[in-house]
């Protein structure tokens, strides 16, 4: 018999609260914490996330919407902290559902104090297990900075989210708008990025949420589960090839590429609609988990502005804490240029790209399907930043910049026979996969019908890699 105790803390709380203790190792739902008042709830339920021989035991949290507008009052907050303790300390996923409407007004700063215990233990959790939380209703002020602290957020499709609501938007600023305007789930899903899913109703949520937790590990000190498959790890790929067309500058849509080289042509994208020049999924090679970083060139040429390098960073530093080997498909002209971007900060957040490769200690493949230039060719987990297999395929091309540009640069006073003349040298000479080969920069030039026996060869020969971490308190990231 396996005992949780709470901590002395909760003694001390107004409520009754009971201490759980597990009996059943497989029984359906297991109290965490009774007769508190409030809005909250907590659990720990088996989800069937991969088959019915393979339960998976989360930790859920309800912020119940229908409990005075799910306000968080100190007792609620105190439900939430023991939860994500109790997650922490065994090592269960941590799924939280919520619908609420703020700290409770009426309790005032003890709400604000219960709040900040339970931001605290929510981001204990953080690179220890997974967070998953669903938005059911609204999200407003404090519980909207909550599902920020979330690996993944499942939004239905009523769902709304905002620090600072329509009222306080009105009165600082004289501008009406309505809550789906401010944080809707398709704004989020959308612009900001919140949402990394958005489903029809809280059944679809918490299916996504079963989707989501069968590729991922229980904790940090696990690895993903592997399921047997009957597609070949040696099955040749050549619609993967035949998919790039025959300009460098023709478009084509990488999902399908993905689609082509994984187990069963089955992925989960994640965040689809944000940042959609950057495809960021989790994916199975010869049965082994996979997280899949590609550009996409259908979406501005595939080029990484500040959105697409947020979106594949916070996504690299996810498989990167939970062992989750990475696949980069590299096929990007560079930065997209513009004053706009400089302004915000491209530096700045381009290197949070840069930064989380460069630390990522999971097994890391690169495969350059064309493009692959300038700035981004080092950031897209190039050898340089350490990965440990690096292809290409016959066509690709890398180089500072493409043979245009080079000539606009250096070829600006000559002729357009000139410049014809110099892009078809430049091209011949430098945009190949062979120069980059004979350095040492790209590990093999392979077929593309090859790739993913070249992947799944690669990730067993990197089944034990192990990296000895850095001895410091912790990174300092590059917001």
């Amino acid at each position: 018999m396996v005992h949780f105790r709470l901590r002395e803390t909760l003694t001390r709380a107004p409520s009754v609260v009971h201490v759980m203790t597990l009996a059943n190792e497989f029984a359906p739902s297991i109290d965490l914490v009774k007769s508190v008042r409030g809005a909250a709830r907590a659990d720990i339920r088996v989800l069937n996330t991969l088959s019915p021989d393979s339960p998976r035991r989360v930790v859920w949290i309800n912020i119940e919407e229908e409990v005075r507008r799910g306000a968080l009052s100190a007792d609620a907050c105190l439900v939430i902290e023991t939860a994500a303790t109790v997650a922490c300390d065994k090592r269960y996923p941590l799924v939280m559902s919520l619908g609420s409407s703020g700290a409770d007004i009426v309790e005032g700063i003890a709400a604000l104090h219960g709040w900040g215990t339970a931001a605290r233990a929510l981001a204990r959790c953080s690179g220890i297990v997974p967070t998953i939380h669903v938005v059911t209703g609204p999200a407003v002020s404090g519980p909207a900075l909550l599902i920020g602290l979330a690996d993944f957020v499942v939004m239905t499709e009523d769902a709304y989210a905002f620090v600072s609501g329509p009222t306080m938007v009105a009165e600082f600023t004289g501008e009406t708008v309505s809550n789906e305007e401010l944080g809707g789930a398709v704004i989020h899903a959308r612009a900001s990025g919140v949402a990394s899913l958005v489903v029809a109703n809280v059944e679809a949520a918490h299916l996504a949420v079963e989707q989501i937790l069968s590729y991922l590990p229980n904790s940090v000190d696990e690895l993903p589960e592997m399921l047997e498959t009957d597609d070949p790890f040696d099955r040749l790929t050549p619609e993967a090839g035949d998919l790039i067309p025959a300009t460098s500058t023709g478009s084509y849509d990488v999902r399908k590429v993905i689609s082509a080289l994984v187990d069963d042509g089955e992925y989960f994208e994640l965040r689809a609609r944000w940042a959609a020049n950057v495809v960021t999924t989790f994916a199975r090679i010869d049965g082994r988990v996979i997280g899949i970083v590609a550009n996409q060139p259908v979406v501005l040429a595939g080029t990484l502005d500040i959105p697409a390098s947020q979106k594949a960073a916070r996504f690299v530093a996810f498989c990167d804490a939970f062992n989750i080997p990475l696949i980069t498909l590299v096929d990007t002209p560079g930065f997209y240029p513009g004053k706009d971007l400089e302004w915000r900060g491209m530096i700045r957040h381009g290197a949070q790209l840069v930064f989380a490769y460069a630390r990522a200690s999971v097994p890391r493949i690169c495969i350059i399907l064309r493009k692959s230039y300038g700035g981004a060719y080092i950031v897209m987990d190039s050898k340089n930043m350490g990965n440990d297999v690096c292809l290409a395929w016959p066509w690709a091309e890398l180089a500072v910049m493409g043979a245009g540009q080079a000539a606009a640069i250096l070829q600006r006073r000559a002729t357009p026979e000139e410049r014809a003349a110099f892009e078809a040298d430049y091209s011949e000479r430098l945009l190949n996969p062979y120069i980059a080969a004979e350095r040492g920069l790209v590990d093999g030039v392979i077929e593309p019908a090859d790739t993913r026996r070249e992947i799944a060869s690669a990730l067993r020969a990197l089944e034990h890699k192990r990296e000895r971490l850095q001895a410091r308190k912790h990174d300092n990231t590059p917001l």
